[in-house]
Parts: C-alpha cells; sequence; structure tokens
C-alpha cells in the first residue's frame, strides 16, 4: 500500500514508518520537525517536510494514513490549552477533509491512555469512562469523538490505539536505531537513564506513600518494537464505517521503583534517587487489560520483560 505517516519523524512515528518500509509499503513522511528529527526517517521513505494542515498536497493516491502528528507535553498543554486544541484537534481536522478530497478511507490515530484520566479500575478496558484530567488528553479524546463521527457519516475506517507507556529502541533489519529524542524529556525510562550518561546527577521519585507494594506508582510499560508492530496490525483491521478503539500495553505493572531498580541492573550504575512529594493527578495504578486487541487483532506483546525495554533504551542512548 502506498501509505502517509504524520510526525513519521519522531520517536513512534520513525519505528512506525520504518516496519512498514521493512513490510514492503510505499511510505510517505509529513512532518513540520517542530520535535522529530529528518534522520529519524527511515530509508526508503519518501520524506516531506511541513504540517497536517498541508497534508492535501501530499494525499495523491494515498491508499491510507498512520497519524502520529500532536503536541503531547501534559505540563505544556496546561499552559497553553489552546495550541494543543488548534494542533491536536484542529490539525486532525484539517487532515480528515484533506483525505475525504483525496479520497483515502483508512486512517490509524495514536491515541493515548490519558483519554481516561484518574480510572476507578485497573486493568483499564477500552469500555471505561473517558475522563481526560488536562488538555492534552482532552484533545486526544476529541479527535476520537470526530474520527466516530467520520465513520458514522463518511464512512470512514478508523482505529484509534491508545497508548500507555512506551519504552526501549527499535533497530531495524538495516542497522538503523529508532530511539526517545526528545528535546523536553518526561518519560521515566530515558530520564532515569540519563543519570548513567551523567546528564543528571539524581532521578525524582515522587511520592512513595501510594498504596501500592513498595509505595510507589505502577505503570504500563510496552516496548517500542511491540507498539509499532500493532500499527501494521491496525492498518489491516480498518472496516469502512467502524472507529474501532484498541488499548495498547504490557498488561502487567511496574511500579517507579522496580523501573529504577532494572535500571540500575541494567547500567551498573547505582543511579541516586530523591524522594519528593507527590505530583498532583498521578493515580497510584494505570495498567491496560490488552485482552481485546489480542482477541481482535492477534497481537500480543514479544518483548514483555521490562528489563528488555532498559537494556534496549540503554543500547541506544549509548550508540
Amino acid at each position: 500500500m502506498k501509505l502517509l505517516v504524520t510526525g513519521g519523524a519522531g520517536y513512534i512515528g520513525s519505528a512506525v514508518a520504518a516496519q512498514l518500509v521493512e513490510a514492503n509499503h510505499q511510505v510517505t513522511v509529513l512532518d513540520d520537525l517542530s520535535t522529530g528529527h529528518a534522520d529519524a526517517v527511515p530509508p526508503g521513505a519518501r520524506f516531506v517536510e511541513g504540517s497536517i494542515t498541508e497534508a492535501a498536497e501530499v494525499l495523491n493516491g494515498i491508499d491510507g494514513v498512520l497519524h502520529f502528528a500532536a503536541k503531547s507535553l501534559v505540563g505544556e498543554s496546561v499552559e497553553r490549552p489552546g495550541l494543543y486544541w488548534a494542533h491536536n484537534l484542529g490539525g486532525t481536522l484539517a487532515l480528515l477533509d484533506a483525505m475525504r478530497g483525496a479520497g483515502v478511507g483508512r486512517i490509524v490515530f495514536s491515541s493515548t491512555a490519558a483519554t481516561y484520566g484518574e480510572p476507578e479500575r485497573s486493568p483499564i478496558l477500552e469500555t471505561d469512562p473517558t475522563r481526560p484530567t488536562n488538555p492534552y488528553g482532552a484533545s486526544k479524546l476529541a479527535v476520537d469523538t470526530a474520527l466516530s463521527t467520520f465513520a458514522g457519516l463518511y464512512g470512514l475506517a478508523a482505529v484509534s490505539l491508545r497508548y500507555f507507556n512506551v519504552g526501549g529502541a527499535y533497530t531495524a533489519g538495516d542497522g538503523n536505531v529508532y530511539r526517545e529524542r526528545h528535546a523536553t524529556e518526561t518519560h521515566l525510562i530515558p530520564n532515569i537513564l540519563a543519570v548513567p550518561l551523567g546528564e543528571r546527577e539524581s532521578v525524582s521519585l515522587f511520592g512513595t506513600d501510594y498504596p501500592t507494594p513498595d509505595g510507589t506508582c505502577v505503570r504500563d510499560y510496552i516496548h517500542l518494537a511491540d507498539l509499532a508492530r500493532a500499527h501494521l496490525l491496525a492498518l489491516d483491521a480498518c472496516s469502512p464505517g467502524e472507529h474501532k478503539i484498541y488499548n495498547l500495553g504490557n498488561g502487567t505493572g511496574f511500579s517507579v521503583s522496580e523501573v529504577l531498580s532494572v535500571c540500575r541492573e541494567v547500567t551498573g550504575h547505582e543511579i541516586p534517587a530523591v524522594v519528593r512529594e507527590r505530583r498532583a493527578g498521578d493515580p497510584a495504578v494505570l495498567v491496560a487489560s490488552s485482552e481485546k486487541v489480542r482477541r481482535e487483532l492477534g497481537w500480543k506483546p514479544e518483548h514483555p520483560s521490562l528489563r528488555d525495554v532498559v537494556a534496549d533504551a540503554w543500547a541506544a542512548l549509548r550508540g
């Protein structure tokens, strides 16, 4: 197929684009490089620098879209909500209108667990209430709503994948490595690994008094390679007139202390930690139920070990 990957120069988008190229799809990457990197676009993919509002210029002959282009910093979304609504929702609506104009009827959307907010139970099901607690999650949920509307009115075939915590790195068959390179890093594993790299003196533990086995928050971690592979399966699962939603996670929770311990083991570094107060709005446990995507798409993580996630991330960071 001829596919457009928006945001394909970013961490997740580039890995998905690489897997698509390996699967012999013809891939065009559209990215404005506001957070992505041109050298992350995989060999064999065509690269167009531009905004998703300019997607109409590259949709001719495209069979489907994988949509990753988004603003994704929770803190920034609280400070600048208009930016997030304009880019995440407004930009996606422009993309959907351009797709209609070009006759492109298939899309896989990079959604988020932030659509659930603070859940009532764990593991979280796709049918659980969506109550986002910040403009980032709210803007992503609004896109999900738009996809359902476009599917019902115009026959769009859409799949939303709601991620939990993504980590690790993907090494393609040609040896190229796709890893995290965020200017503002908010993810736990790269922030911990920044200590043995000499970029930070310590890592912060925000709260050690949660109702969990060791008192630190529990989260669901999924390997980048497994996450990327799910997008190829979702592409095939798109059905005209339907908007399907799937959670993507390991299904197993790991506490912040457990992640820190594995990082210490993998790197051989003591990695000093400083205990700080809880952050407002941090739920004690966030774990996905991936039963639906396993049952309907046949997906399951091939790298379920937290050690694999950390080891691959560490190897990629060391180059």
